[in-house]
């Protein structure tokens, strides 16, 4: 749910596309701001056009936006305050995940994650200096948002950079657990959950939403040397690690046969994350289906992205495989007006 590679070139049509359906509809300011770094660990302040200061709500709202992220999308239905919450949650996951993503020497990323745990730690204590927790501490207890879900979050990041291979699938869930299954227990608290239940369908979820991200980025997380599809599948489908590393065949030897092995395991890889979406829906009790539909909206997003992974597996050793927006916009909708996935 919230790893992503830092975006491309490619990925700004996207960002203008949001920003400016922002505007038409009406839904947030859409206020794009640039300049250094607010309250982050390397410290500065952030201001708008005209030297106008970034309120921390401000900050958040680019954050999320300029993400490209199709949970975005799902955002713009929700109640003003509801948004404001998982935008300001959101933004957090981005922040930490950017850390790993984008920093490359591992004692830096180490400190700075140790700077956001201090973070985490003062700020539920009543001095939030950064303005991600500016914006998201005033909501934190009304949507019982609690330390230890942001030292999750922080604490699955940490498992990017110590570890790059999962040795099976009980080992990759520990992971999945931390960076998707507590995001979507907050997820599901923010939009109105009632029922006990559904935190059990959040973490399936979330899980789901992981699997996707991993099935996708297979090429992209190869180009830094992580393999997160489990070592003994890897195995069973007879594709070595070096081969998924260079994206390919080893010169040489056989691209016909490389291209079968690797098709067969991305399509049980892409059958398994299907299987687990229709598996967290029949966990959802019937009571809560109407306040998580920001959760089936980026379940319809996901899953029909899946979809296309599963007709093509190769593409993603050479490119981000991606929808629209219109397209994820059209099936957030879909949901919203006409509750179908």
């Amino acid at each position: 749910m919230l790893r992503r590679a830092a975006l491309s070139r490619a990925d700004k049509p996207e960002r203008l596309t949001v920003a400016m359906a922002h505007c038409h509809a009406g839904v947030f300011s859409a206020v794009i701001c640039g300049g250094p770094g607010t309250a982050r660990p390397g410290g500065g302040t952030y201001t708008c056009r005209k030297n106008a200061p970034m309120t921390p709500q401000d900050y958040v709202q680019q954050k999320a936006a300029a993400s490209g992220s199709s949970f975005y999308y799902a955002f713009l239905f929700l109640p003003a305050e509801r948004r404001a919450a998982i935008t300001a949650f959101y933004a957090f996951c981005r922040e930490v995940d950017d850390v790993v993503d984008e920093v490359s020497d591992p004692a830096v990323a180490q400190t700075k994650l140790a700077w956001w745990r201090r973070e985490v730690a003062q700020s539920f204590v009543g001095s939030p200096t950064h303005p991600v927790m500016r914006a998201l501490m005033p909501l934190s207890a009304i949507y019982a948002i609690e330390a230890r879900h942001l030292n999750a979050v922080i604490d699955g990041c940490q498992m990017d950079l110590e570890q790059n291979r999962y040795l099976d699938f009980a080992n990759l869930q520990r992971y999945c657990h931390l960076v998707a299954g507590v995001v979507g227990e907050v997820a599901a608290n923010i939009f109105g959950q009632t029922q006990l239940q559904t935190t059990a369908y959040a973490h399936r979820l979330g899980l789901a939403f992981q699997l996707t991200n991993i099935v996708r980025d297979v090429g992209e997380d190869a180009a830094r040397g992580r393999i997160y599809l489990p070592v003994n599948e890897l195995q069973s489908f007879n594709v070595k690690a070096h081969e998924l590393l260079q994206r390919g065949a080893a010169p040489g030897t056989d691209e016909a046969d490389f291209k079968r092995r690797f098709t067969a395991l991305m399509q049980f890889q892409c059958t398994r994350a299907l299987q687990t979406y229709d598996d967290a829906l029949v966990l959802l009790p019937a009571a809560d289906r109407r306040t998580q539909k920001p959760g089936l909206m980026m379940a319809s997003i996901y899953r029909t992205l899946l979809q296309e992974i599963a007709a093509d597996p190769l593409l993603v050793l050479t490119q981000r495989v991606s929808l629209t927006p219109l397209r994820k916009f059209w099936l957030a909708w879909k949901v919203q007006a006409l509750g179908r996935l």
